[in-house]
């Protein structure tokens, strides 16, 4: 299994554009030693030929150019995206889609209630239909908590399982304050050539129960690296909720992402969806340092990891 990160970075991105928070204008003037990082989104393919993209950033476009194989240029109009696979309906991981409206027809896979937002308060769907693009995206559902999983036909030998996570639906969405199953999910895949196996969730709010499981199988870790302290965005004065409402647990603190990766034994544990606000981002601070000492890798755009 390949997987590129074609961005680690959380909603907005690394360096935020209207963002002079200390990262945003450290980087700038060249005070923070940290990599531009664009929107959270990554690819996974079993033949480096056939990718499943997981979700759509604002940054897609920019994305798709600073990786070869996803225009492998087979024909006139080509792409290396087999399918789509949506973790949710935020506008940070569902906005590109509007981008790759060229490339459709294209299999987007995504739960019931994900499908209801993006028909609805943010209609990509409606936009993008069978009639006015070429085909449009044709909704796939996922099935969840099964331990069959599923396979995606167009990309061979990996078996997806999908659970819930319980996080926020997007602003646009009717259940906003009243979370459903679906809204949010995360994914273990298997690569059924090599045995390798991979736990996503880049928007992890909680280690639930039905979670661990999945997590003590994986051999690597992909998860949520958004906030370094639960009020970190209040403290900074560019937010005025703490982490844990968005749906993102933080790394530090009793029961933070770093204790629980402790006690995990996977042999890659890597955060993903970093927030501009995170000291993490800066390569000389403590708090880079501190997941050092744990063995916990902080993911850039560009990453590759094999298993």
């Amino acid at each position: 299994m390949q997987i590129r990160v074609l961005g680690a970075a959380a909603g907005g991105g690394f360096p935020q554009w209207n963002c002079n928070c200390h990262n945003c204008r450290g980087f700038r003037n060249g005070t923070v030693n940290a990599k531009a990082r664009t929107q959270s989104s990554i690819c996974i393919s079993s033949d480096g030929e056939h990718w499943l993209l997981f979700n759509a950033s604002p940054d897609i476009r920019a994305q798709l150019a600073s990786f070869e194989p996803l225009q492998p240029a087979r024909k006139l109009r080509d792409t290396g995206i087999a399918a789509i696979l949506l973790m949710d309906a935020q506008i940070d991981h569902t906005s590109g889609l509007l981008m790759l409206r060229e490339g459709c027809p294209l299999d987007v896979y995504c739960t019931d209630p994900v499908f209801e937002d993006l028909s609805q308060g943010f209609p990509v769907f409606p936009m993008l239909n069978f009639k006015t693009w070429n085909g449009g995206f044709s909704r796939q559902s996922v099935p969840l908590d099964t331990e069959q999983g599923f396979e995606i036909p167009s990309i061979k030998n990996l078996r997806i399982h999908a659970m819930p996570l319980t996080s926020k639906a997007p602003p646009y969405s009717p259940h906003r304050d009243h979370p459903v199953c679906g809204d949010n999910i995360g994914i273990f895949i298997e690569d059924l050539l090599t045995g390798g196996t991979l736990f996503y969730a880049p928007g992890l709010g909680a280690i639930e129960p039905h979670l661990l499981p999945w997590m003590q199988r994986a051999d690597c870790l992909l998860v949520d690296g958004t906030l370094w302290t639960d009020d970190e965005m209040i403290r900074q004065e560019v937010g005025v909720q703490l982490g844990t409402t968005m749906g993102h647990l933080p790394q530090s603190g009793p029961g933070g992402m770093l204790e629980v990766l402790d006690s995990l034994t996977a042999s890659r544990k890597v955060l993903i969806h970093i927030n501009n606000t995170n000291p993490i981002l800066d390569e000389d601070s403590p708090e880079r340092s501190e997941l050092g000492r744990h063995g916990v890798e902080v993911a850039w755009d560009g990453m590759e990891i094999r298993l």
